[in-house]
């Protein structure tokens, strides 16, 4: 498909040297589904940062070896992205390292400032000189920036919050603090919980948590900062309430992992509601149920579960490679790869395919003919969120409405696109049913943006600029 997800943070906080960079490993793997392009940790060896981080995954990245070359730290940060801003090389690679006056910081962002592009014009204009073209590396130079004058780390980013727009889910490491930040209106999500030898863990998804023997203490609210250090979690809340609370809505459709819970509410809950009220919404007459590997299987179950049509395994889901979703590159490729139709379940049925999204309709159409291929006589697609009508500013990889097949099709030529004999989308006005409450965003399904609109959201608009100022350099030069 044509968007991406945006990345995994995870943090560790010990009061004594502990296997920091071991919990961080297997914290990423909990939120490898976040983002495939590049991991990295960071380990704060008693002030000392030793690091790595390189492109591939994070069993591709951390080999024992690579593990075994950490020292125990009383610290970590750790990251998996999928870029939003920023190309796919090693210098957009997370966490961010910083060497400033004050001492040494290192930053994961999980999330996209709205305007980054107007914060990093304003730095270079000041004489900052930047190394990648991620909107992390903003985020660090106005923090450093902010530190300058600022009597701590955490006043700092206090300070910073004033004003970056968007979305930001923050961990950083100083030389003795952890800070955790989140953004006013909570885009996305971070939790942190405790380890029964008292290590504390801070990370996107309570998954994480879970993975290393952590147990859930809650979400950061929308504009927090919590400090770890001596031993103590302080809470800053002058940014909280500031806004509107609107955490992303398609965290609880794809993002997040089922088993993750997120400001108190079960993934996997609300992806069976959205089954159910598709179900209720658009009801038809078949004979199996069946969802698409890994985020269409809950929703499935709730449509099984409302119609009474029986649930079944349809497809067999090759665990060795990526989410087609977030792979940066030959989406249409992998679908086979991916996935593996169980004939003998299909061959001569009405199947209700139900997937969470339909971007382009590439690999939609490709999933369609698996199943008619395979003897399937109906597919009637259903679709556990509304069609994409808009871009997304912080932190999904939709910069362009004119990529998005629900902008130039109506429903019933999209399903004749794909080749389903019916389609239906959840109901935007079903959104609210699947969190239970009010407040959460869905601007690329309703253009409704609790931002201002950047005035450039092309994920590789820093590497355009880059090129646009060589090629001016290139010919100043040839007079």
């Amino acid at each position: 498909m044509a968007i991406h997800e945006e990345c995994g943070i995870f943090g560790v906080y010990a009061e004594e040297p502990v296997k920091a960079a071991e919990l961080a490993y297997y914290g990423l793997y909990a939120l490898q589904h976040r983002g495939q392009e590049s991991c990295g940790i960071v380990v704060n060896d008693d002030g000392l940062f030793v690091s790595h981080k390189d492109l591939g995954l994070v069993g591709e990245v951390f080999t024992p070896e690579r593990l075994a070359a950490f020292p125990e730290g009383s610290m970590a940060v750790a990251h998996t992205r999928y870029g939003t801003t920023g190309g796919n090389n090693r210098a957009n690679c997370q966490p961010i390292e910083v060497n400033h006056v004050k001492g040494r910081m290192a930053v994961a962002h999980n999330g996209n400032l709205s305007n980054a592009w107007k914060l990093r014009g304003e730095l270079e204009l000041s004489g900052a000189i930047f190394h990648t073209t991620s909107d992390t590396e903003t985020i660090a130079y106005i923090i450093t920036r902010e530190r300058l004058t600022a009597p701590s780390i955490e006043e700092a980013v206090s300070r910073a919050m004033n004003v970056l727009e968007g979305a930001y889910s923050l961990i950083i490491l100083s030389a003795r603090k952890m800070i955790l930040a989140r953004d006013p209106y909570g885009f996305r999500p971070l939790c942190y919980g405790k380890r029964p030898d008292g290590t504390y863990i801070a990370a996107s998804e309570s998954c994480a948590l879970a993975a290393v023997g952590a147990e859930f203490i809650r979400d950061l609210l929308p504009g927090e900062i919590l400090v770890f250090c001596e031993g103590e979690v302080i809470s800053r809340r002058e940014h909280c309430g500031k806004r509107k609370p609107r955490p992303c809505i398609f965290e609880y459709i794809y993002f997040a992992r089922p088993d993750s819970v997120l400001d108190g509410v079960s993934v996997h809950e609300a992806r069976i509601r959205a089954g159910e009220i598709l179900a209720r919404e658009h009801p038809c007459e078949a004979d199996l149920v069946i969802g698409v590997p890994d985020s269409g299987l809950d929703a499935a179950l709730g449509f099984s579960r409302r119609s009474g049509i029986p649930y079944g395994i349809g497809f067999i889901k090759n665990k060795y490679i990526g989410r087609t979703f977030i792979a940066p590159e030959g989406r249409q490729d992998q679908v086979r790869i991916k996935l593996s139709v169980i004939e003998e379940a299909v061959r001569g049925k009405r199947i209700v395919l139900v997937d969470d999204s339909i971007v382009r309709g590439t690999t939609s159409g490709q999933i369609v003919k698996l199943l008619k291929d395979a003897g399937a006589s109906e597919v009637h697609m259903r679709i556990s969120s509304p069609p994409f009508l808009n871009p997304c500013y912080y932190g999904t990889d939709i910069d362009s409405r004119e990529n998005l097949i629900a902008c130039r099709l109506s429903v019933p030529e999209i399903a004749a696109y794909i080749g389903a004999d019916s389609l239906g989308y959840l109901p935007a006005e079903s959104l609210a049913e699947l969190v239970g409450k009010p407040d959460f965003c869905s601007a690329c399904f309703d253009g409704d943006y609790p931002t201002a609109v950047p005035a450039d959201s092309r994920k590789n608009r820093f590497e355009q600029r880059l090129s646009e100022k060589r090629n001016k350099e290139a010919e100043r030069n040839a007079f």
